[in-house]
C-alpha cells in the first residue's frame, strides 16, 4: 500500500543523506513539502542538505547516525517520531564500497561493507516497522543496486551485501503479509551506475582509479523513482535502461551474461591513472552534501554503450533459444 498521508504531510527518514542518491532524494521530497529526517555520519554535510531542503519548501531534521550501530538507528527512529509525530516512510540508502580482488581486500574492510550496507539496512527496517505499524501503514524503500541481481568482478563485498538486501526484503515482505501487516510495503530499487561521489569515496585496493562503468545516470533519476515508489509501491524497480538490459541478460542466460559482464567490467570500471591503496570512507566519513560525483563524461557514453548492451542482449537471447532447441532435440 502507498503512504497513508500525502507527501506534503509525510515524514520520511533517509539514511546516507549526506551525499549522492540520499541527498538527491531529500531534495526531491522537500520539493513536495515532505518532512525529511536526514541521517548519515557527516554532520556538517547533513546540515547543508537540511538548509537546502528548507529552501525547497520542506522541513528537515538532522540526526547524525552510524547505521552499523543498532541502538543509534533506534534513536534515529525515536527522534523522528518525537519531532514529527510519526514515520510514514523509511529509505535505506546508506552504503559504502571496497574495490579489489576478493583475496586481496583486507578482512576488516570486507566486514565493514557488509555491516554498513546489509546490516545497516536490516537495522533500519527493524527500527522502522513498529512506527509504520503505529502509523497505520507506510513504505520501506531499500536502495539495493542492480548488483543485487547481477555481479561484477572486484566488488565481492558490495555484491554480497546487495544480494543480501534483496533477499532480506523478499523475506520481510512475505512475513508482513502473513502476519496481517500488509499495509506496510517493502520496495527494492535496482539502479544502474549512478553519477555520485560513491566511487571516489570507496576503499580501493586495485592500484587503479575506480570509476562507474557506463552508462552512468544522474542521481535525480533514482530520487524520482523512489518518490514514485512512495506513491505507488512495487516489489522492485530498475532505474536506468542499462540496469534493465543487464538484468534481462542475466535472467535469459546467466552463464553467458556472467562472462560478458566480467569482460565489460574489466574494461570499463577503471579510469586512467594509478592510486595508492586506501580505506576510503569506510571508517572516516567524507561526505560533502553533493548529489553528483562529477562523472559527466561517462554519462555521454550512454547511447553507444546502451546500444552495445542491446545487441549483446539480443545475442544472448538467440544463444539461449539455440541451446534450448538443442536440448529439446536431444
Amino acid at each position: 500500500m502507498p503512504l497513508t498521508r500525502p507527501l506534503a504531510d509525510a515524514t520520511v527518514v533517509i539514511t546516507g543523506a549526506s551525499s549522492g542518491i540520499g541527498t538527491a532524494t531529500a531534495y526531491a521530497l522537500a520539493r513536495h513539502g515532505s518532512a525529511v529526517v536526514l541521517a548519515a555520519r557527516t554532520e556538517p554535510a547533513l546540515h547543508e542538505v537540511a538548509r537546502r531542503c528548507r529552501e525547497l519548501g520542506g522541513q528537515a531534521l538532522v540526526v547524525p547516525t552510524d547505521v552499523t550501530d543498532p541502538d543509534a538507528v533506534e534513536r534515529l527512529a525515536a527522534t523522528a517520531v518525537a519531532e514529527f509525530g510519526q514515520i510514514d516512510a523509511w529509505i535505506n540508502n546508506a552504503a559504502v564500497g571496497v574495490v579489489g580482488l576478493f583475496d586481496e581486500i583486507p578482512i576488516a574492510q570486507f566486514r565493514r561493507v557488509l555491516e554498513v550496507d546489509l546490516l545497516g539496512t536490516a537495522y533500519g527496517i527493524r527500527a522502522a516497522l513498529p512506527h509504520l505499524v503505529a502509523a497505520g501503514g507506510g513504505v520501506v524503500v531499500n536502495n539495493a543496486s542492480v548488483l543485487a541481481e547481477v555481479a561484477m568482478p572486484y566488488q565481492s563485498a558490495y555484491n554480497a551485501a546487495k544480494h543480501g538486501i534483496r533477499g532480506l526484503a523478499d523475506t520481510i515482505r512475505q512475513e508482513l503479509r502473513v502476519t496481517g501487516r500488509g499495509a506496510i510495503s517493502v520496495c527494492t530499487v535496482l539502479p544502474a551506475g549512478i553519477d555520485t561521489p560513491f566511487f571516489r569515496h570507496a576503499a580501493n585496493y586495485t592500484g587503479r582509479v575506480w570509476a562507474p562503468p557506463p552508462p552512468v545516470y544522474p542521481p535525480e533519476l533514482v530520487a524520482a523513482a523512489i518518490v514514485r515508489l512512495l506513491r505507488r509501491p512495487r516489489r522492485e524497480a530498475y532505474v536506468g535502461g542499462g540496469a534493465r538490459l543487464i538484468g534481462l541478460q542475466w535472467r535469459l542466460a546467466p552463464a553467458l551474461a556472467e562472462r560478458a559482464l566480467s569482460w565489460y567490467a574489466q574494461h570499463t570500471q577503471f579510469a586512467a591513472g594509478t592510486e595508492w591503496d586506501t580505506p576510503g570512507n569506510l571508517f572516516r566519513p567524507a561526505a560533502e552534501a553533493q548529489p553528483a560525483g562529477g562523472w559527466h563524461g561517462r554519462r555521454r557514453q550512454l547511447v553507444r554503450i546502451t546500444t552495445a548492451f542491446g545487441l549483446a542482449a539480443a545475442g544472448t537471447a538467440v544463444g539461449t533459444v539455440a541451446a534450448m532447441t538443442r536440448k529439446l532435440q536431444r
